[in-house]
């Protein structure tokens, strides 16, 4: 069992650094969102996201509702990320914080 939880705790450490990287992705995000004219979240993009997601996650044999509420959280720490930047991207008007602990 052990050597079971080591394996799963470097994927543990695997994803935390896949999402330090795509932080870094989205901090260039608002860069290019700012020089475009565009906002911090935009309808169309998120469908298409969570649309990719659950069709990666089918063909994987993930559990869609599970995929798509990760997802959605990524998402929803992305726009506040990007709307707290040191120069930040406006959200749309549609956007809202998905809940009081958010940290939005």
């Amino acid at each position: 069992m052990a050597d079971l939880r080591a394996q799963i705790d470097a994927i543990h450490t695997d994803l935390i650094e896949r999402l330090v990287k795509r932080s870094h992705y989205i901090d260039r995000a608002v860069d290019l969102k700012k020089i475009e004219g565009l906002l911090a979240r935009t309808t169309d993009r998120v469908a298409e996201v969570l649309d990719k997601v659950s069709s990666t996650a089918s063909e994987q044999g993930l559990d869609l509702n599970l995929a798509r509420k990760l997802w959605a959280e990524l998402i929803c720490g992305a726009v506040c990320r990007m709307c707290h930047h040191p120069s930040p991207v406006r959200p749309n008007a549609e956007w809202q914080r998905p809940s009081p602990s958010a940290r939005c």
